[in-house]
């Protein structure tokens, strides 16, 4: 015996058909859709959580007191297999050198440079000893160890690649160290003696000259940041003559440029007349376009070598890892960097989750914050918001920021400007170009953004957390 099937035929073995079949019944169906989906939407956090700064004219200048510090910054290195040499223009990244520019000096005190390598807990330099050279790290982790109230041995802060020590010894009167610099790791550092730095000195008349301005500097009446002081009398009897004193102004303050992310949309006329049911084109095409745009803008605040928070972050206000690892001890740490209204930390999925597996293994359960229903850890009472847009190197390391946020605080903002010709969003603008010969749309879409750090410690990092173990 024989049966149909949905087309007709008849097939062996089958009972026969009572209804109409799913197959053929799709066909009178109106099929539900959703919009079109994207995997590289993020929750964006820090574009939500950053204030946002209206800005007239495309720039926003910081102003600040005046300050004679000069900002410590870090030395890049290079070398040729097991050689590594400082690059002689990084030299002027010491307090010491900041603004010297003549390159055949800098091209003689880095030939001074001598390289030595130290195994883990090899001493470098030890308290009490004659301070003779400067040293330069150029590979490594090593800890700066003082001497507490009770003599015994505290660890003032962690050193690494492209930090230094020592070059003050050369401009102020301290003939030996104050601490003593102990190597976690393979350490590779160079150095360069005291008695080679004072015969080129005797040498270059533009050196000698240079160090003069810099030991006047340092005379300069200053606050514990480096601010020109404010004289102040206080606790003083009647009829006291009262010092005199003004707010002096930073001459050449910073000034942060709108940056910009582009793009141009294209649309078939033929696809935007005809294929708007039931959701229209031309509006799918924008919305997946500007979320693009948004995540870029995220990333481009976060790693613009301009004005991108990782890169703009004082120098004295990264700290390292003391186990590698982000620990409770690490973020801890980091807050009393940000210790002014920390608003909250930004660290890598995979961050947090190494963060998470610290705690477990010491039975430490972080609490967590509502954020417009959604749960978020917090440590200290403040919140760590995910971020992907933070790296994550071969070596498997990463960074955790924190940030102070609002201009109240003195924190970090964003910038953009609004009433933009038209506007979309907020400082995203939307604007057609016209038709092509080929019947094509074009839609120039624009995002202007920045974002600003207003005084340094508004912004602190930890630096090269591993994630992998």
């Amino acid at each position: 015996m024989t049966y149909s099937n949905d087309s007709g035929a008849d097939v062996e073995g089958q009972q026969p058909q009572l209804s109409l079949g799913t197959a053929a019944a799709k066909n009178l169906a109106t099929t539900t859709k959703s919009a079109p989906q994207m995997q590289e939407i993020t929750s964006r956090w820090l574009l939500k959580l950053l204030p946002w700064v209206q800005t007239k004219g495309g720039v926003f200048r910081v102003n600040r007191r005046l300050s004679y510090t000069v900002g410590d910054g870090r030395v890049t290195f290079t070398n040729t297999g097991a050689e590594v040499r400082v690059i002689p223009h990084e030299l002027t990244e010491l307090p010491l050198l900041r603004g010297f520019d003549n390159l055949d000096v800098l091209t003689a005190l880095a030939n001074q440079f001598v390289q030595r390598e130290y195994a883990p807990d090899d001493v470098i330099v030890e308290i009490g000893q004659p301070a003779d050279r400067v040293i330069l790290i150029a590979h490594g982790k090593v800890n700066k160890i003082g001497v507490g109230k009770y003599d015994e041995q505290i660890v003032l802060d962690v050193l690494a690649d492209g930090d230094h020590f020592g070059d003050e010894t050369v401009v102020q009167s301290e003939d030996t160290w104050q601490y003593t610099l102990k190597a976690m790791t393979r350490t590779i550092v160079l150095s360069l003696p005291q008695q080679a730095f004072e015969q080129l000195l005797d040498q270059s008349e533009a050196l000698r000259t240079h160090v003069e301005e810099f030991r006047a500097s340092l005379e300069q009446p200053q606050n514990m940041h480096g601010e020109a002081c404010i004289d102040l009398a206080a606790g003083h009897l009647a009829e006291t003559e009262l010092p005199g004193t003004f707010v002096d102004y930073d001459l050449a303050p910073r000034e942060y440029e709108l940056s910009i992310a582009q793009t141009v949309l294209r649309i078939s006329t033929r696809v935007a007349d005809l294929y708007n049911e039931p959701m229209n084109q031309t509006e799918q095409q924008l919305r997946l376009t500007v979320e693009a745009l948004r995540e870029r803008q995220e990333y481009e605040l976060i790693n613009n070598p301009d004005f991108g928070l990782l890169h703009n972050a004082d120098l004295k206000q990264r700290i390292y890892s003391r186990g590698g690892t982000p620990t409770p001890d690490d973020l801890d740490e980091l807050l009393a960097t940000v210790w002014k209204e920390p608003s909250f930390f930004l660290a890598h999925p995979r961050t947090i989750a190494a963060f998470g597996r610290e705690c477990n293994s010491l039975g430490i359960y972080p609490s967590s914050i509502d954020m417009n229903g959604a749960q978020v850890t917090a440590w200290r009472g403040v919140p760590i918001f995910p971020c992907n847009k933070i790296p994550i190197t071969k070596a498997r390391t990463s960074s955790i920021l924190l940030l102070r946020t609002g201009m109240e605080k003195q924190g970090v903002i964003g910038l953009h400007q609004t009433g933009i010709p038209d506007e979309y969003q907020p400082s995203l603008s939307v604007r057609f170009m016209g038709i092509s010969e080929k019947a094509i749309i074009s839609y120039l879409v624009t995002a202007y953004y920045s974002a600003a750090v207003l005084v340094p410690d508004a912004l602190g990092i930890l630096e090269d957390v591993e994630i992998g173990r």
